[in-house]
């Protein structure tokens, strides 16, 4: 019985070999792993931080070559600040917390009690879960018009870094976190950063990863579209990217019928994914596999000029490992400092990845080994299983999701709106705000300001309005104090209404508004004792950035 038992064990033992050996697994050992995460981070900091000076400063052009910034090794540090690595390391924290398997309604929990500024999708997203609407909804473009903007894709890289060889991980951690602030191709640029990234830890042809990427994402999609047309046009134009920068502008810029659902109108502005994800793959292909080509021709693109070298010096660093990268770009990085909002330094954010990289491994059906001393990760080979074709501007049904008494319980902060219009307005309400330009939204900061609410028309002829009924006292003077600002390429009418008339009428733009602001004030002394309907309205005049940007409307009695 015993020699039957030992026979048995050899034979599993001889099965398990021969599974390692399998072309069904990858090998990967540890170190290998853990060198190319570093790597994958590493070139996010980098990339971010040497494009920096020139976010949205050239749009619809390319940087200069003389206006391209030069390294400075000290700029590393500065990525701790950064939103681009930030914002997806709280989705780290809430996998560290809550593992592979935790719920889309925690992981939106979470980035709702987020403290930090955040802008376009992700704003809108984190507005729609304090007010209580629960993903996937948060995304939908029915409640977010900013679903596809550039937010997760600037954002996934922690879901290919901590999944080596499982773009099925990846692809579902997009459906998870991706779906709290984006849908549709906004979706589908994180799914195929994380795509690139997994596929990155076992090669280095750069075109073997952007097509590694390429297979999780709906084939259907635009977004997919892009990233055929650029590998295209690579191939047929190998040495000039510029001419395929022309081209990528041409249909991806500069056509409607690929601006469907852009936030930012149908100008030479753009935070679009698919826009800014060809330039991160026009980066990867034209780079060359060399660090400082790459980032510098995503960054000369233009655009959102330090996410977009972000993204494809991760995915390329990741695909040399840490210690294959230029010494330049390490030498000075800190790993004692904390990335900002976060419990993460250098250290302790390689340790998680590490943790939650073996987790997904176990996952996947896969296992980690010794052999001669080293662990080794077996990873199951995978064919990527995308999710299904969503289309911002004709989005499927809602889900009718919404989060329990429960949950909003939990949820510490009141949506950024109603605690804005209350800090800038006391006592109005918001009538007839149209959406564009990302309308109406508050901004922590806006042209020297703090806490600005920014609101827009609805339409050409109707203005947007701040709105109250007033009790004006009998024995006391009273004024209403007004301080309105205007987007630095276009103008509007300030008017102010005493039940229905117009008490007041101010053109707000460049040459009303000093260093962007208009400061008035009206007179109320004349309606003492009286309850009066007061209307402060944003009234459009040619329909070009015609958002107002209230830092002050208040009644004041003395």
């Amino acid at each position: 019985m015993r020699a039957l038992t030992t026979i048995a064990l050899l034979a599993v033992s001889v099965s398990l070999l021969q599974a390692a050996e399998s072309p069904a697994y990858r090998r990967l050992p540890l170190a290998v792993y853990r060198d190319r995460m570093m790597g994958g981070w590493l070139g996010q900091m980098v990339g971010v931080a040497w494009g920096a000076p020139t976010e949205f400063k050239w749009c619809g052009q390319l940087i200069p070559e003389a206006e391209m910034p030069r390294w400075n090794e000290d700029w590393v540090n500065a990525a701790f600040g950064q939103d681009d690595l930030y914002v997806e390391m709280t989705f780290l924290r809430t996998l560290e917390q809550y593992g592979l398997d935790v719920s889309i309604r925690q992981a939106g929990i979470d980035f709702a009690n987020s403290e930090y500024a955040v802008w376009c999708a992700n704003r809108a997203g984190r507005e729609n879960l304090r007010k209580g609407i629960a993903p996937p909804d948060s995304s939908h473009p029915r409640f977010n018009r900013n679903a596809d903007d550039i937010d997760y894709q600037i954002e996934a890289d922690f879901s290919g870094l901590i999944a080596p060889g499982l773009p099925n991980i990846a692809i579902a951690l997009g459906e998870k976190f991706g779906r709290l602030m984006n849908y549709g191709d906004g979706l589908y640029g994180g799914q195929f950063m994380g795509g690139m990234y997994t596929e990155a830890f076992f090669r280095r042809d750069r075109v073997r990863i952007v097509e590694a990427g390429l297979r999780c994402i709906p084939a259907g999609s635009q977004y997919a579209e892009m990233v055929r047309d650029v590998l295209q046009w690579y191939r047929e134009e190998p040495s000039d990217w510029v001419a395929t920068w022309e081209r990528v502008n041409a249909k991806y810029l500069r056509n409607p019928a690929y601006r469907r659902f852009s936030s930012w109108g149908t100008g030479d502005n753009s935070v679009d994914a698919t826009l800014n994800g060809a330039y991160v793959v026009l980066g990867l292909l034209y780079g060359e596999g060399d660090p400082e080509r790459t980032i510098v021709i995503s960054c000369r693109c233009g655009e959102d000029s330090d996410c977009n070298p972000s993204s494809a010096a991760g995915v390329l660093f990741a695909s040399l490992g840490y210690e294959r990268i230029p010494e330049r770009f390490k030498a000075r990085l800190n790993r004692e400092t904390r990335w900002a909002h976060t419990q993460y330094n250098w250290d302790s954010l390689v340790a998680v990845c590490e943790k939650l990289a073996r987790q997904a491994v176990i996952k996947a059906g896969g296992r980690i080994v010794v052999e001669n001393g080293e662990e080794v990760m077996l990873i199951p080979r995978q064919t990527p299983r995308p999710g299904p074709l969503l289309r911002s501007w004709a989005p499927g049904p809602i889900a009718g999701s919404r989060f329990t008494p429960a949950e909003r319980a939990r949820i510490r902060f009141p949506d950024e709106l109603t605690a804005g219009l209350a800090a800038v307005a006391p006592g109005f309400a918001l009538r007839d705000c149209g959406p564009d330009m990302a309308s109406p939204i508050f901004h922590g900061e806006f042209r020297g300001r703090e806490r600005v609410l920014q609101t827009h028309p609805l339409n050409r002829t109707t203005g947007s309005r701040l709105v109250r009924r007033l009790e004006v006292p009998s024995n006391r003077q009273t004024r209403l104090e007004i301080a309105a600002g205007h987007h630095e390429a276009g103008d509007w009418l300030l008017v102010v209404r005493a039940d229905g008339t117009a008490v007041l009428e101010l053109p707000v733009g460049p040459e009303t508004a000093t260093g962007g602001w208009l400061e008035t004030q009206v007179d109320l002394t004349p309606y003492a004792g009286r309850t009066v309907d007061l209307e402060v309205v944003n009234q459009p005049t040619g329909w070009m950035c015609e958002a107002a940007y209230w830092g002050k409307v208040a009644v004041v009695s003395e």
